[in-house]
């Protein structure tokens, strides 16, 4: 069987969304499948790197090149441009590898293109959603919920999920909307967020030389790993933080990573004047990362609620879990599918300071109840939430697709 994924960015850049990725064409290539790789001009843009094909980790890419013209860089008539250089380069690609299938993956602008060629070459289309475009529009500031351009990235990414012969999604939030907006629910699977277990081991004993020169030693450690964006709610658990060293002073807070909301953290910190308890790392090395997991005793995922946060599941806590690490998050949909309160780890009400306080520190002060909770996590993960159970989950759907691509086929005249 051979699928042509179509996605929006790759490896080497590292994100959730990458990650999943590489994890799906590991998996789907060790059961046997040929898989070719595709993504849009927005990985071009975001490396700066203009070639046509790549070679990464064991996998081949194909690259599209960004188009030029001032025009490009103006709303609505500068993503139509992406649209069809993404159009163009996968017909030349279809052409060349010949799929059976058209994987697309996250955001619409994906999808449109494999519809486009899918139709006209005769290929089934399957469209990935991994989040709405139009809720991730909302967090960047480039769209406001209900304006204009919302509607109109609503819409499309309604006319893609209801022309496309399958739709995959990654949790239960994300599938309740998709069949809200009129979509056979036995016609969207869910592909959950996995670990691979193989990379992630228990027990490991903090690096001390890294302990020492962040200042951590004798410390309990609140930390969070990932990209410090709005919605996960970094600036909740700073201002818990005063409130949380009035009732254990020997704690700190360690953020590893960055993003868009790094300097307002800092500043946040020195006005809450606690930035002595905060350690900021920058980002490090992806294969550094588990040294600073290591140092962690409760991971905290602040995130606030909103459609996206409600909807979509992320990786990191499962990540976290899967090495044996206590997690403390949020409330919001995305969480609670992944955490069961007070057996794999902990929730609290979303956007509530007082609320994380009064957690972090329950946490904190139990230690004798951390093992039971570590062993819950890591068994979650290992029984349910591991790539290669995840990745079995397209098999039914790949074989029912290109059985009835077939018989279509065939009864041609």
């Amino acid at each position: 069987m051979k699928i042509l994924h179509i996605f929006d960015h790759s490896i080497p850049l590292h994100s959730g969304y990458t990650f999943r990725s590489r994890a799906i064409l590991t998996h789907q290539r060790a059961m046997g499948w040929d898989t070719y790789h595709l993504t849009s001009p927005k990985h071009n843009l975001a490396t700066r790197v203009d070639g046509d094909e790549e070679h990464v980790e064991g996998l081949h890419f194909y690259r599209t090149a960004v188009p030029r013209g001032v025009s490009t860089k103006l709303p609505v008539v500068g993503q139509s441009a992406l649209v069809s250089a993404t159009t163009k380069r996968l017909t030349d690609v279809t052409n060349k590898v010949k799929p059976d299938i058209l994987h697309a993956h996250s955001p619409v602008l994906n999808a449109i293109p494999a519809l486009r060629v899918g139709r006209r070459l005769g290929i089934p289309v399957v469209y990935e959603i991994r989040a709405f475009w139009e809720d991730a529009a909302v967090d960047h500031g480039t769209s406001r919920e209900g304006g204009v351009r919302y509607r109109l990235s609503r819409a499309l990414e309604t006319y893609a999920i209801r022309h496309v012969q399958a739709i995959t999604t990654i949790c239960d939030g994300l599938r309740g909307d998709i069949v809200a907006r009129g979509v056979a629910e036995d016609n969207v699977i869910v592909i959950p967020n996995a670990v691979d277990l193989g990379q992630f081991s228990l027990g490991e004993t903090p690096d001390e030389a890294l302990q020492r020169r962040l200042g951590l030693k004798h410390n309990h450690v609140l930390g969070f790993i990932g990209s410090f964006y709005a919605y996960e709610g970094l600036a909740v658990l700073l201002r818990a933080l005063p409130r949380i060293l009035s009732e254990m002073s020997n704690t700190c807070v360690l953020l590893v990573g960055g993003g868009p909301q790094e300097e307002p953290l800092k500043q946040l910190a020195r006005d809450l004047g606690i930035a002595k308890h905060v350690i900021f790392t920058g980002r490090v090395p992806h294969d550094e990362v588990h040294r600073y997991y290591d140092l962690i005793d409760v991971l905290v995922y602040p995130r606030l609620s909103m459609r996206l946060t409600e909807l979509v599941t992320p990786l990191k806590p499962l990540e976290a879990m899967a090495q044996g690490r206590l997690v403390l998050a949020s409330d919001v949909g995305g969480h609670r599918e992944l955490i069961r309160n007070d057996e794999t780890g902990r929730l609290f009400a979303a956007g509530d300071a007082d609320a994380l306080v009064a957690a972090a520190v329950d946490l904190l002060r139990g230690r004798d109840h951390w093992p039971t909770i570590k062993a819950a996590g890591r068994r979650f993960v290992e029984q349910e939430r591991n790539w290669v159970e995840s990745v079995e989950r397209y098999r039914p759907l790949y074989e029912r697709l290109t059985q009835s691509n077939s018989v279509g086929m065939a009864s041609v005249p």
